[in-house]
């Protein structure tokens, strides 16, 4: 058996992208080749890797058994390809994905630091809720995941990693902000504006607050956090988001923070799927986030 790097690298795109015309497009190559790639490769194994529905390919239990093992020897093979063309030992592309309030305020700041600390520069980080990160850790498509909410996978590492706060926060003309001490059924009846289902955000109001309020509607429902804060700061309902999300805002005097009588922190969380290959750039990307501090 002679299975060729080509074709393991045709396999695990078109696994991430489902589509022939969707991996020939990443690959830069014609839909035949691919086709025919992928044909050999499995011709070779002596075993389908996909299942055909329509245009989409599912891939299927052979091909989740092979995806952890090829996704290691492209990444080995990208390792000797690199070994000379950078000085100094750490090479390789690392691929981060970050959920919405740790990707905007704390992994811009990590990634400086990395880099001043390792002196590696090529890094890619890809921004979007906790759930489509889990499923792109899933898919080999990230190396390693920063993220708020919490995550319960088997095949996925989930270790603790920095601390964060919640806050409420409103207009300050807001009738809730004119209350000299808020209590929780004060909150009963309010608008709230929240993230999108699958937002580590939404799952902490859901899990925290929702529980202890007999009535409460959804006024907004946004995948943005800037524009959850615009529409709090133009009076449109009340919101629960991370106290580093919204202090600009509160410096602006577009919003006040409420502070109800409830424990309001919440854990972020580090991410890597357990069969992935951890490549010498991503043992010591994984070690330095475990010691890094937001400061």
């Amino acid at each position: 058996m002679n299975i060729a790097l080509r074709q393991l690298n045709v396999f695990v795109t078109v696994a991430q992208e489902l589509t022939i015309t969707a991996a020939a497009e990443k690959l830069f190559l014609s839909k035949p080749a691919v086709s025919m790639a992928l044909s050999e490769l499995e011709k070779q194994l002596g075993h389908k890797l996909f299942d055909r529905n329509n245009n989409r390919l599912i891939i299927n239990e052979q091909g989740k058994r092979l995806l952890p093992l090829a996704d290691e020897l492209l990444a080995r093979s990208q390792d000797i390809e690199q070994l000379f063309s950078q000085e100094g030992p750490i090479t390789g592309k690392l691929k981060i994905g970050s959920s919405d309030t740790v990707g905007n305020q704390v992994t811009p700041f990590l990634l400086r630091d990395f880099r001043e600390s390792s002196g590696h520069r090529d890094q890619s980080l890809y921004i979007a809720n906790t759930t489509q990160i889990c499923h792109m850790l899933a898919e080999f498509e990230l190396d390693v995941g920063l993220v708020e909410g919490k995550v319960q996978a088997d095949h996925l590492a989930v270790q603790p990693w920095l601390s964060d706060e919640m806050v409420i926060a409103c207009h300050p003309t807001h009738p809730l902000a004119q209350l000299p001490e808020l209590r929780l059924q004060d909150l009963e009846n309010s608008q709230w504006i929240l993230r999108e289902p699958g937002s580590g955000t939404r799952e902490f109001f859901l899990q925290k607050l929702a529980p202890r309020l007999a009535h409460w509607q959804q006024a907004f429902e946004l995948n943005n956090t800037e524009a959850i804060i615009n529409c709090t700061a133009a009076n449109l309902g009340i919101t629960c988001l991370s106290r580093r999300a919204v202090e600009h805002a509160v410096k602006d005097h577009r919003v006040v923070i409420l502070t109800p009588p409830l424990d309001m922190h919440r854990q972020y969380w580090l991410l890597y799927h357990k069969e992935k290959y951890q490549s010498p750039l991503l043992k010591l990307f994984i070690a330095f986030c475990e010691q890094w501090q937001d400061h």
